[in-house]
């Protein structure tokens, strides 16, 4: 009698089967609270510091919310090695949601500075854990759907989260953007906790790398200082920005794969694509509504128009690439290289005086489409190259190269704006530094394979 074949379960099935479903829930919906967070705060912003009397110490609770989140996320993904994702993940979103509920209630700047301390250590321990737990609940051919589905929970965040934070700090109060996260935080957990219970450490482990904690430390002050010495283009920030370089550069050999600077074959190579596409991209999409702004003279809401399309179209490229697990990702990796370079060169067509607005929104879709590949790719690589019991290593140096690269290029901004003045003028300069990363991404993208 001949055994009738079974047709293999749809991706759909297993990704929402009783057996995965509470996870992949679990898992979209913290980074969409992650995403909301950081998408509102920055809305909030102004009224939040205005009504605690500290508009002078503006950027401290984003300074210190990186800070958190680079010494989480660098300690996380080493306990994350030893131990398993289980208490970095139920840990992390604990902290995030008590910082949402401290920063939510806050009366004065400590307090709020102590609740964006608690929510960075939570969201950066989560960055990296999810990752080991990727690796873990899901076998290789369902990630590419995985990081399909992560990409997408920053979509709707990125559309409605200024929006929807503008019009709550209005009606009712900026108190209502942290505060109005907590219950789902608690959902959340509660979907998560179960899929975590019985995770323990990889069958394997690495040897422990020497002075990981002084590490992590250096490498937390040396990100935010870059960050405030971007907001701070002036003497002192100057100084700030080489202190932090000296501070971060005996940190980076630890926490760095051998071979990131010189995009070494396999791992160095997949670590420094993540901040190759992020220093490249992010930066041009900081300064793209001032761009439109300024040079333009197009309104705010208009100006964020490329950005909302960029998000749309990065959405849809990760759709794509989790419908096909079987195309090299190395491959779309240079072609998620390539999109990105073309949207970022196009940008020398809008930047000048003489350019021309319109040009921005189909030039920043083919950049999202190319973050779409190329970001995902980069995620599946991370898992794909990592022996067992370096995946919390990987993708903590993957999302520190990430942060530094944005940190830098983003403050290398804010030096040329006070420097050369107009934005027409020093805007076209950064353009070319940054495509300049997007080509080097290309040439070396082969070697993340």
């Amino acid at each position: 009698m001949t055994a009738t074949p079974t047709t293999p379960p749809s991706v759909r099935a297993e990704l929402f089967g009783p057996e995965r479903r509470a996870t992949t829930v679990g898992l979209v919906l913290l980074i969409s609270l992650v995403a909301f967070e950081a998408m509102g705060v920055g809305t909030a912003m102004p009224a939040l510091v205005a009504d605690l009397g500290a508009v002078t110490l503006y950027s401290w609770p984003f300074v210190t919310f990186l800070a958190a989140s680079v010494l989480a996320t660098v300690l996380g993904g080493r306990w994350s090695d030893r131990s398993g994702p289980r208490a970095p993940i139920l840990l992390g979103t604990l902290l995030f949601g008590v910082g949402l509920l401290v920063a939510g209630t806050a009366t004065g700047m400590p307090q709020l500075l102590v609740g964006r301390v608690l929510q960075g250590l939570g969201a950066g321990s989560l960055a990296v854990a999810t990752f080991v737990l990727i690796a873990a609940v899901y076998p290789e051919r369902l990630r590419p759907p995985v990081f399909g589905l992560i990409s997408s929970a920053w979509v709707l965040p990125s559309l409605l989260g200024p929006p929807v934070a503008g019009v709550v700090t209005e009606a009712l109060s900026w108190h209502w953007v942290f505060l109005g996260l907590v219950p789902l935080v608690a959902v959340a957990l509660a979907l998560v906790a179960p899929a975590v219970r019985y995770l323990g450490p990889a069958a394997q482990r690495q040897a422990a790398r020497r002075g990981t904690a002084p590490a992590a430390v250096g490498a937390a002050v040396g990100v935010a200082a870059l960050s405030w010495a971007g907001q701070h283009p002036d003497a002192a920030g100057a100084v700030v920005a080489v202190v932090a370089v000296l501070v971060l550069a005996p940190s980076l050999r630890v926490l760095l794969p051998r071979g990131v600077f010189r995009a070494g074959r396999g791992i160095p190579t997949v670590v420094a694509s993540r901040g190759l596409l992020a220093g490249t991209f992010f930066t041009v999409n900081a300064y793209l509504p001032l761009m439109l702004h300024d040079t333009h003279g197009w309104s705010l809401a208009a100006a964020g128009l490329p950005l909302v399309a960029g998000s749309l179209c990065w959405s849809a490229a990760s759709w794509w690439q989790g419908r096909h697990p079987d195309l090299p990702r190395a491959r779309l990796l240079r072609i998620g290289f390539v999109a990105v370079g073309i949207g970022a060169a196009g940008m020398l067509l809008v930047a000048p005086a003489w350019g021309v607005g319109w040009l921005a929104v189909p030039f920043w879709m083919v950049a999202g489409l190319g973050m779409g590949l190329g970001f995902s790719a980069v995620a599946y690589l991370v898992l794909a190259q990592s022996p067992a019991g370096t995946v919390g290593f990987n993708s903590a140096a993957a999302q520190m190269a990430d942060q530094l690269s944005v940190a830098t290029m983003v403050g290398a901004g804010g030096a040329l704006l006070a420097l050369l003045g107009a934005p027409a003028v020093a805007l076209p300069v950064l353009i070319a530094a940054v495509v300049a990363l997007a080509a080097y991404g290309v040439a070396t993208a082969g070697r993340a394979a």
